[in-house]
């Protein structure tokens, strides 16, 4: 072979390999061309309302002042009930625990100076162990001192002494401590802790309005009545009284200055606190006068720099407002 056969073969082109047996290879369909986007939709023109006739003003303020008030009430009756009910024993524990060690824990209706107590002062601390109950009694049985804890009526010997005893407590509200009482058996004892020293009692039984009443205590004998709310929690349909007798022998009575008849209304089962009606009306006064200057710090600066600054004031005015509504509540609610 010459020279110029290699470069023929060289320079030649090369030949393509044979076709794989086999049908053909169909061709590609074309691209359709793409679909035009429909154009955008031109954004819609603000809704325009029409303003508020100076009557629907005034009726969306009232409506928005009466749905701030249910909703304090519920919140306070609910919630902010239970805290304070809690803040008021730690504070009712510390104060007559400090009596007790300085010997000054009242034992009548007068104090260490024979001076009248005050509603709300501490007397004694009963312990119920099988419904898990330690509670300050306080002074008093009125719907606001009540709020604290269970009350001593005014009208009757602190418990252990010689005579009939009468302690009232709430079964729902404000930390209910007595909302379980009615579920102790007769022969269940607990602890009533006096300036005088522990007494304990034995449950004789749980009586309702109609029920015969148990004999009356002989001389020198001391019993207690327990009383609080009866029905479904929050709707009370009477009042249930736990009737006990104490185990060990009667203490001295303390002199009473309080009579069944000179007894204040608001301290008998399922009354209202009216005493502080005056408060409620200017509690009413200053929540309506947060509103008008809430409605006009609206219309003049706007929405937003009107509840930063009118949001914590409304809401202080509404609890309350809320909380003197509910000393018109029955006291063992």
């Amino acid at each position: 072979m010459t020279l110029a056969d290699d470069r023929t073969e060289i320079l030649a082109p090369a030949v393509p390999p044979a076709p794989v047996d086999g049908p053909p290879r169909p061709p590609k369909p074309p691209k359709l061309p793409k679909t035009p986007r429909p154009p955008r939709r031109p954004p819609r023109p603000p809704v325009q309302y029409a303003p508020l006739t100076p009557a629907q003003a005034l009726a969306r303020s009232i409506l928005a002042l009466v749905a701030a008030l249910i909703l304090a009430f519920v919140v306070n009756l609910l919630v902010i009930g239970h805290v304070e009910h809690f803040a008021a024993q730690q504070q009712l524990s510390d104060a007559y625990r400090a009596q007790l060690q300085a010997g000054t824990a009242p034992v009548s209706e007068g104090d260490f100076n024979d001076v009248l107590l005050e509603d709300g002062v501490p007397v004694g601390v009963i312990t119920i162990p099988q419904l898990g109950i330690k509670e300050v009694i306080s002074e008093g049985t009125s719907s606001g001192v009540l709020k604290s804890g269970p009350g001593h009526r005014r009208d009757t010997v602190l418990p252990g002494q010689a005579g009939v005893s009468v302690i009232m407590g709430r079964a729902a509200a404000f930390g209910g401590p007595f909302g379980r009482l009615q579920s102790l058996q007769p022969g269940d004892q607990f602890e009533v802790r006096t300036g005088q020293g522990a007494s304990m009692f034995e449950v004789l039984g749980v009586r309702y309005a109609g029920d015969p009443t148990p004999p009356a205590p002989v001389r020198g004998e001391s019993r207690l009545i327990l009383m609080t709310a009866r029905g479904a929690p929050y709707v009370p349909t009477g009042v249930a009284y736990i009737d006990a007798k104490a185990v060990d022998k009667a203490l001295p009575s303390g002199a009473r200055q309080t009579t069944p008849v000179t007894l204040p209304p608001s301290d008998k089962p399922m009354a209202t606190d009216t005493t502080t009606v005056w408060a409620l009306v200017f509690a009413l006064q200053f929540l309506i006068a947060a509103e008008i200057a809430a409605v006009w710090a609206f219309r003049r600066v706007g929405a937003q720099k009107t509840w930063i600054v009118f949001a914590p004031v409304l809401l202080l005015a509404s609890l309350f407002t809320a909380d003197q509504i509910v000393r018109l509540l029955p006291n063992l609610l």
